[in-house]
């Protein structure tokens, strides 16, 4: 059959060529499906490749060699998005897709609180950091009030008597009016009369002979007075009525005198109106003092007190301060707006200030670490309770209303001018805030954070108080540390979220107490008394401690009671209360437990709370010095304590280690000394 057709298609060898046939309908199918399955095929191998790199078996672009380099590093490669997904090579997450990340901090010698960031991670995270710093802290409320008219110096000037005006004086709005100034002239037939009434019975009186009877000439005096009382009843004042008498002629208009200086901010009536007994003709302001109304949020009014300092800036006066005082804090709060309302007052002598002008207002307040407010500037001074511009530095009388002058510390303030304490703050970005968790990451070495569960203070609008958990002059980071968050949380250490291990391991200090400023105040009186006999009860549980005995309940009863009372004492300030009662909330029960729960759960909180008062406050009687130990052999950390003497007597330990520890400070009986182990340098901001 081949021989066949190959015979019909062979052209003859000398003849034509034979014409070309179309191509058959099976030769075209074995083409096109050739062609589909070479299609079909490539397709296939471009899915599975893509499949292979989805699923991390094979890498595009070198993978080989960041393979080996990963090996060789013994690198771990997480997904951001799924942390449990921990391949020792580089690909992409089975789960998600995304491509696969070294996970924080690799296999680094690192402790569990802490992550190494590199160089180039850093820059790409944008990651800063700031120093801890110790300084006073003053916070700032801002507020938008108007400025008012004193109440206390506004006056209505109205008529005592009916009639007409015939006369005023001051004729339009705003004119400036001296106190006697005449303002208005009424024209009153009642007037008239009674003054007819008074020069008659004058010239009744003055007629009388000798001869008169003494009760007829004490009637006629009574009807003099009587008559003299209703012409001042109807506004005629003791020179208008001196004027009468010497005239002995009755005027039937009345002259109206400025009772007060000021200026003309009501003009009510016009000539020829007629009026009656106690209508308002003008109303009077003296302006020399003005109001500015403020209204603040309660939590920032309960920060704020009366003499408060406050600047302010008019909004017709840009770039040109004022400053006056808090004059009055309203007790309640509106019920509508939840608000509170604020009137400071602002000397106005040059009456550049206008009731109804717009004015931002700044109040500066001074912050210790728990919060209290100082105002030096008021210490010792004398204020008007009206006007709290006026201050004085001896009792006296008011200049505008009159009223006694009374001692700042009505108000809050120290009878002595008080240094503001430092307070240790970082910026408000470094702390996370999580529920009741706060955490900063402090870079104690270059690209190696470690997180630190901190104690925060008064949490103020660009920085934070730290009461505990960090040191001045530490880094903290303030930018990025999301990101050092999220990468502990991808490497299973502490977080924000929970930071609890953070927290034991702090808890565990094995340094001594410092105290960035020892300052010893002597109190005298009944409390200088009590201090003395607080710190002799606490070395005696002391010494009873170091001796392997219980403290004897009379020690443990006075130093409760001490400590109780004290806690009271309007002589001592908010840091040193705070600690005496945590003195008394740890001292009730002390002789009822055992002597290890003695040492460690008692005694030891004591003991911090009475070296920091003892760096603040002795008596005046005080003869002892206290010497500041510490042990760094205690369990748990924190072994400090406080004796009587330089020579170590260990109460955590007793007989089995007695002279274990050193000896930190010497604190004095008053004033200042520098600390024997000062907080580190602060380091440069990066």
């Amino acid at each position: 059959m081949a021989t066949t057709i190959e015979s019909q298609t062979t052209p003859p060898a000398n003849g034509p060529p034979n014409p070309i046939r179309p191509r058959s309908l099976s030769w075209w199918l074995k083409k096109v499906v050739t062609a589909g399955l070479v299609f079909a095929l490539g397709l296939l191998l471009i899915v599975a490749i893509g499949a292979a790199q989805r699923l991390g078996w094979i890498r595009s672009g070198g993978g080989g060699a960041v393979s080996n380099a990963a090996a060789a590093g013994n690198q771990v490669f997480t997904c951001s998005m799924h942390p449990q997904i921990r391949q020792p090579a580089p690909g992409r997450c089975p789960i998600c897709g995304m491509e696969l990340v070294v996970a924080a901090g690799g296999s680094a010698n690192l402790d569990e609180l802490s992550v190494k960031i590199d160089t180039a991670q850093r820059r790409l995270a944008n990651i800063e950091t700031k120093v801890v710093q110790s300084a006073p802290v003053t916070a700032q409320i801002q507020s938008i009030g108007a400025i008012a008219i004193d109440e206390s110096r506004m006056a209505t000037i109205s008529s005592y008597i009916s009639g007409r005006i015939e006369r005023l004086f001051a004729d339009y709005t705003g004119v400036e009016v001296a106190k006697g100034d005449h303002l208005a002239v009424v024209y009153s037939p009642q007037l008239y009369s009674v003054q007819v009434e008074y020069l008659e019975a004058r010239k009744s009186l003055t007629s009388m002979t000798s001869n008169a009877l003494e009760i007829v000439r004490q009637t006629q005096v009574k009807l003099v007075d009587s008559a003299r009382h209703r012409l001042v009843e109807l506004g005629m004042t003791p020179d208008q009525i001196e004027a009468l008498h010497d005239s002995s002629e009755a005027q039937s208009r009345l002259t109206i005198y400025a009772a007060m200086g000021g200026t003309v901010t009501d003009k009510l009536l016009v000539e020829g109106d007629y009026v009656t007994a106690g209508q308002p003709i003008y109303r009077i302001a003296n302006l020399s003092t003005v109001w500015l109304m403020l209204e603040l949020f309660p939590e920032d009014a309960s920060r704020i007190r009366f003499g408060q300092r406050v600047r302010a800036e008019i909004q017709s006066l840009p770039g040109e301060p004022f400053e006056g005082r808090v004059a009055f804090i309203d007790p309640t709060v509106d019920p509508k707006k939840r608000t509170v309302g604020v009137r400071v007052e602002f000397l106005n002598d040059d009456r550049r200030l206008r009731p109804g002008d717009y004015a931002a207002a700044t109040i500066s307040i001074a912050v210790g670490p728990l919060g209290e407010s100082y105002d030096e500037g008021l210490a010792g001074k004398w204020i008007s309770p009206m006007h709290p511009q006026v201050i004085r530095d001896a009792p006296g009388e008011c200049p505008i209303c009159g009223m006694q002058l009374v001692p700042t510390s009505r108000y809050g303030y120290s009878e002595h001018p008080v240094e503001q304490p430092a307070s240790l703050f970082v910026p408000r970005s470094a702390v996370l805030l999580a529920g009741n968790n706060s955490v900063v990451y402090v870079e104690d070495e270059p690209g190696r954070f470690e997180i630190r569960a901190v104690t925060l203070g008064p949490i103020l609008r660009d920085r934070a108080i730290i009461l505990n958990g960090l040191k001045e002059g530490e880094l903290v980071a303030t930018a990025g540390n999301f990101l050092i968050d999220s990468q502990m949380q991808l490497a299973g250490k502490p977080s924000l979220i929970d930071p609890t291990r953070a927290i034991a391991a702090q808890g565990a200090r094995n340094t001594p107490l410092t105290f960035p400023r020892i300052h010893v105040t002597p109190i005298a009186g009944q409390t200088g008394e009590q201090l003395e006999q607080l710190f002799a009860a606490y070395i005696a549980i002391q010494k009873a401690l170091a001796d392997d005995k219980q403290p004897s309940e009379t020690d443990a009863k006075t130093l409760h009671t001490l400590a109780t009372d004290l806690a009271q004492a309007a002589e001592l300030d908010d840091v040193a209360r705070n600690q005496l009662t945590v003195i008394a909330t740890h001292s009730e029960h002390l002789h009822h437990l055992s002597l290890s729960k003695v040492r460690l759960e008692a005694f030891r909180p004591i003991s911090h709370a009475i070296l920091t008062l003892a760096t603040q406050v002795r008596g005046t009687n005080a003869s002892s010095t206290l010497y500041h130990m510490f042990c760094p052999m205690v369990k748990g950390g924190a072994g400090d304590w406080l004796q009587d003497a330089d020579t170590l007597r260990n109460p955590y330990w007793g007989n089995e280690m007695l002279t274990c520890g050193e000896l930190i400070q010497r604190f004095p009986l008053q004033g200042h000394t520098q600390p024997t182990r000062p907080v580190p340098p602060a380091k440069e901001e990066n």
